[in-house]
């Protein structure tokens, strides 16, 4: 072999991509620097790396909107996670940036969402806060946590492009601005930062009109497509309209008009209503306190674990599931078994 795999695919990416697009042989690198792989560049191993971590695992089983449904058919925080990379890598392949460092970035992006998605992290949130019980443990944000995961929790030890993508994505119930498609790090940062937002605002609406929580959505949200799927087309094509050949990520002022109504229309009529709707909600966030609250005591932590900031990474780590049984198994008295 005259030249290594890997090197060859740095060589394509220095002549193909775009001038604006992050070029794996001009990485900034890891913080504990490593061998170089003979096949894959480094933005493929951060990739690779998030990809068989456990925290990845376990957001199958992470809420996205609507905890524990019936149906099969409602979205995860895992193929939450998917849906976002499919829409930013088909974005960067067409203005020619780093499809391997946006896949990165996207499958990392939500490694920190706690049990029962954003009602678990705001009860988290809430219970640091009372509990003021560290330094530097002012409050909770996933998208923190989901750093501290790869460089800490997994030690994934990734590209410093791929880390501060992952630290940069969330918006929260912001609007999305022309500021959210200036590089902050990189144009593959801000895809997915932009992708994250077109997913979520889709397939939410797809699983409220399914849950019936609403029954149709009002007429101005058709102007740019009756079906999810012509919806997400037409937000990808004005994204690849604006930004092709640009420093930037932009989308139209019309599109962006659009998408921070839909996004607040979603908070009214399904985020907010979701709560008042079904109690379980309230039942999760009392889940999430107590667990905190249980594990911050001394010696209830498993081995690994540590003060205040252990609880946090313990529960913050938890699936849906495993917080419930945690909790039966501390508050319900266990089924007494007659000896044969």
């Amino acid at each position: 072999m005259s030249q290594p795999i890997r090197e060859s695919i740095e060589q394509r990416e220095l002549v193909q991509l775009s001038p604006y697009a992050a070029k794996a042989a001009e990485s900034a690198g890891r913080e504990v620097e490593i061998p170089q792989d003979p096949v894959r560049t480094c933005y493929q191993r951060d990739r690779d790396r998030i990809l068989h971590s456990k925290a990845f695992r376990r957001l199958k089983h992470k809420t996205q909107v609507f905890i524990d449904p019936r149906g099969d058919h409602y979205r995860t925080r895992l193929t939450h996670t998917l849906e976002v990379a499919q829409i930013a890598r088909t974005v960067g392949r067409a203005l020619r940036l780093n499809e391997d460092l946006i896949e990165a970035i996207a499958l990392g992006h939500d490694l920190g969402h706690t049990p029962f998605g954003h009602p678990g992290e705001s009860a988290l949130d809430e219970a640091v806060r009372e509990a003021s019980a560290g330094p530097g443990l002012a409050c909770f944000r996933h998208d923190e946590q989901s750093l501290r995961i790869v460089d800490v929790l997994e030690n994934l030890n990734l590209t410093e492009e791929a880390r501060l993508g992952i630290a940069g994505h969330s918006k929260g119930q912001g609007d999305l601005t022309d500021h959210d498609g200036i590089a902050h790090s990189t144009l593959e940062a801000a895809v997915v930062r932009i992708s994250d937002r077109i997913a979520y605002l889709n397939h939410d609406l797809d699983d409220a009109i399914r849950s019936r929580i609403v029954d149709d959505i009002p007429e101005r949200f058709q102007a740019f497509g009756t079906s999810q799927s012509a919806r997400i087309g037409h937000m990808v094509m004005d994204l690849i309209s604006g930004s092709l050949e640009q420093s930037e990520i932009r989308l139209s002022p019309d599109l962006l008009e659009f998408m921070n109504d839909l996004k607040d229309w979603l908070f009214e009529h399904v985020y907010h209503r979701y709560p008042a709707q079904y109690p379980d909600i309230a039942k999760a966030k009392r889940i999430v306190k107590y667990l905190y609250g249980h594990f911050l005591e001394p010696g209830n932590l498993p081995d690994g674990y540590l003060g205040a900031q252990g609880a946090v990474d313990y529960v913050a780590g938890m699936t849906d599931r495993f917080a419930i049984d945690t909790f039966i198994d501390l508050q319900l008295p266990r089924v007494w078994i007659t000896p044969v």
